[in-house]
């Protein structure tokens, strides 16, 4: 039986981008780096391949079976890089140790990760996003926050929406209840989801008193200001009323920035990424189901690395944005001129392009080796304008082109 090739297909969960997806994506990228750029941050670049032991430390914060895991020349294990932020944190505790505070990152890199096989989901995808790195301010957050609706706003994605809320509501009752790990993941999870009745199903049958009711609230806390009063009306712990006094300020400045319409409260927000320790966000954009942007503040993720650093970001889904945007603009595919050199004239065609091109338009040098064989790949492509170089130049006529 002969093995089968897979020289005609990529593997599950990748894609080749085309012509327009490659320019909106482009566009994307471009939108986002002037934007970080022009708010004081400096990019840097993590390797496509980390060893495992940077994403298996104190913590396991990825799931083992998420990672895209290989071996080196030395037989150590090492996975394609499944996050940004962590990456970046071994970076900062190493080559910029001693550096000053705050540090202000951001990046622009792709991001791998396994995902079940028909779920719709790339395993490969390119994430663009912001740190701040040693600030605990409210002021950060405000600013990283404030940042990521920029950021949706840059890439022209008017119709969006952003979630915030807090993983320390999640994290004070899983430690107040004494709820065991395995079983939190569980709960996590169908929080997440908003599982209700497995939700409901597995806390009924488990001890944890008050603290079964409270977490089932959790997925229905979601909406507006009012948000807030119903939770203070439900958590009584003096941590959590501190969480909450802290999420509601933040909102209410969003709110004064004219964000109100623009922000949702969902107290439901329980990341897997378990290095988050404060305020969460989720960041949607009309066109695309999955969530395009996420970010929140972590900080215990440094001391994994050495140093106790506090720190708050976020990541953009470039591919989300992109599928997004694309068909809502002309594609731009087709050259705006044409020019064919007649036999012997083939240098003078080319500096014309030069010249189109210094002149913004997008310029073709045709190839073929008669004008009839211009003229129809011109018609065929859509390109409005042929130019004919000899000893003169001469515009011909484009019968049918237009841009497509």
């Amino acid at each position: 039986m002969a093995l089968k090739k897979y020289y005609n297909i990529t593997p599950e969960g990748t894609r080749d981008l085309l012509f327009e997806e490659c320019g909106t994506q482009k566009k994307v990228e471009g939108a986002l780096s002037q934007l970080f750029a022009g708010r004081g941050f400096t990019e840097v670049v993590t390797p496509t391949v980390e060893f495992l032991d940077v994403f298996q430390q104190k913590s396991s914060y990825i799931a083992p079976e998420k990672l895209y895991k290989t071996t080196d020349g030395k037989g150590r294990l090492i996975v394609l890089r499944p996050d940004s932020t962590i990456p970046i944190a071994r970076l900062v505790s190493t080559r910029l140790k001693g550096f000053p505070l705050p540090i202000r990152l951001y990046y622009s890199q792709p991001v791998f990760s396994v995902n079940q096989s028909l779920s719709g989901r790339s395993d490969e995808v390119v994430q663009m996003g912001i740190e701040i790195i040693g600030s605990a301010s409210k002021r950060a957050d405000l600013e990283v926050i404030s940042t990521a609706v920029e950021a949706l706003s840059a890439c022209d994605t008017s119709d969006f929406r952003l979630e915030i809320g807090h993983i320390g509501i999640f994290n004070t009752l899983i430690a107040r209840f004494g709820i065991p790990e395995d079983a939190a993941e569980e709960i996590r999870r169908l929080i997440e989801i908003k599982n209700y009745p497995a939700l409901n199903d597995l806390l009924d049958n488990m001890d944890c008193g008050e603290g079964a009711g409270m977490l089932k609230m959790l997925p229905r806390l979601f909406g507006g200001e009012e948000v807030f009063s119903q939770a203070e009306g439900i958590f009584k712990d003096e941590t959590i009323t501190g969480i909450l006094r802290y999420l509601r300020g933040i909102y209410t400045a969003l709110a004064e920035l004219g964000l109100r319409e623009k922000i949702t409260v969902d107290l439901g927000i329980v990341n897997r990424n378990d290095y988050y320790t404060g305020i969460v966000f989720r960041g949607y954009v009309e066109g695309f189901g999955e969530t395009a942007l996420s970010g929140g503040r972590y900080d215990s993720l440094y001391a994994d690395f050495g140093q106790d650093l506090p720190a708050t970001g976020f990541g953009v889904n470039v591919d989300a944005i992109a599928k997004a945007l694309r068909g809502r603009e002309a594609s731009g595919m087709a050259p705006d001129v044409l020019v064919h050199g007649e036999p012997g004239f083939e240098m003078k065609a080319l500096l014309l392009c030069k010249e189109l091109g210094a002149q913004g338009l997008m310029v073709e040098n045709s190839v073929f080796d008669t004008l009839e064989q211009a003229r129809a790949y011109g018609q065929t492509r859509g390109i409005p304008r042929l130019i004919q170089v000899s000893d003169t130049r001469e515009e011909i006529a484009m019968k049918g082109a237009g841009r497509k």
